[in-house]
């Protein structure tokens, strides 16, 4: 059967999936968003991960907002954002609606792919269950899912989609097969197949969790060389002439991944009667250190007796990261309103 691929979710993972497929299948890109796909129509990528030129060479590409359009498709791939709420638990609206609304074009033999980051098992025992009740058809019966998480760094122009390798899965050994050779045809950096869809979803959402507690250490570490009046940044240059010590460098973590994907396995442990110390306290500490510098810079303006009302700041870059467009969940917004609350005067710059 001739391929034909709908992406569903048209956003930093939905795009650069929906160029690459559509340079070799028929493929429609699809989001609700109205606005998105007129800009991606006339070449332009807000999220910066796209070049004009890039999107042109899709000719196989079509980009629509019509859910009938993509009725004909029989691999769905579905690359919606999976935040968290306010209380930090997993929030899978977008995920449950983008699943729904699948399901409610899904046939015999078609094959629903999930890219978003989720928690171990949340593909079968949370999505699968809509997929079945809307569309009226028998999971590994009649349609099949895979698995295979997104891996794309905003901002880095080096490793892209194809160029970094892909985990696969799928819900039966046949499926399994067909996800990895799918990816393996436009991923020139290689696939890895895993046994599970479950195994492929806990290895993404670990691969966020130790970032984020590797960078909660080094956080720890300058607080306290900056209590001790050490440089960190030479502590930690003299540490790497050893072979084996680890590159991690204090900073502040926001942004949709490092400082999301933990409160994932964080809720699935605590679904399952296990509360978890070390990605507790990782996150803990990575969500206070906006404070902490906060209350460096006021503290150093109390001690010199200047008043805050005299004091003018610029802030250079609001988004979460370098070279990256997205202030999601960026916490250089939370240093921006500590500093606020006590009257300075701040202006922000930001090239994107």
């Amino acid at each position: 059967m001739r391929k034909k691929i709908a992406i569903i979710g048209l956003g930093y993972v939905g795009v650069p999936l929906a160029v690459e497929f559509g340079k070799k299948y028929q493929t429609i890109g699809y989001d609700t968003n109205i606005d998105r796909i007129n800009e991606l129509s006339n070449g332009i990528d807000s999220t910066g991960e796209v070049t004009k030129r890039n999107i042109q060479s899709a000719i196989k590409l079509s980009l629509t907002s019509n859910l009938q359009d993509i009725a004909k498709c029989n691999y769905f791939i579905i690359s919606v954002p999976t935040p968290i709420d306010k209380n930090n638990r997993p929030d899978l609206r977008m995920l449950l609606n983008a699943t729904s609304s699948v399901a409610s074009v899904l046939k015999k033999n078609d094959i629903v792919i999930y890219e978003s980051t989720v928690y171990p098992g949340c593909t079968e025992e949370d999505c699968v269950p809509v997929l079945e009740k809307k569309s009226g058809l028998k999971y590994n019966k009649d349609f099949f899912c895979g698995y295979s998480p997104e891996r794309i760094n905003p901002g880095d122009k080096k490793r892209t989609l194809t160029k970094i390798v892909k985990i696969t899965s799928g819900s039966n050994s046949s499926t399994a097969i067909k996800v990895d050779n799918l990816y393996k045809s436009i991923v020139s950096a290689g696939t890895y197949k895993t046994d599970s869809i479950k195994i492929a979803e806990a290895a993404k959402v670990i691969e966020n969790c130790q970032r984020d507690i590797n960078i909660a250490f080094v956080n720890e570490l300058s607080i306290i060389f900056n209590e001790m009046n050490i440089d960190t940044k030479d502590v930690l240059d003299a540490a790497s002439s050893k072979w084996n010590f680890l590159p991690f460098s204090p900073g502040l973590v926001g942004g949709h991944c490092i400082g999301v994907d933990p409160y994932y396995l964080i809720h699935k442990a605590k679904e399952i009667g296990y509360s978890p110390s070390i990605m507790k306290a990782g996150r803990k500490l990575n969500d206070s250190l906006s404070k902490y510098i906060s209350n460096n810079i006021i503290d150093y303006y109390l001690d010199n007796k200047v008043g805050m009302s005299k004091v003018n700041i610029l802030i250079l870059g609001i988004t979460f990261k370098e070279n990256c467009p997205d202030t999601r969940n960026s916490k250089v917004v939370d240093v921006y309103k500590e500093l606020k609350k006590k009257n300075m005067n701040i202006q922000i710059y930001d090239p994107f």
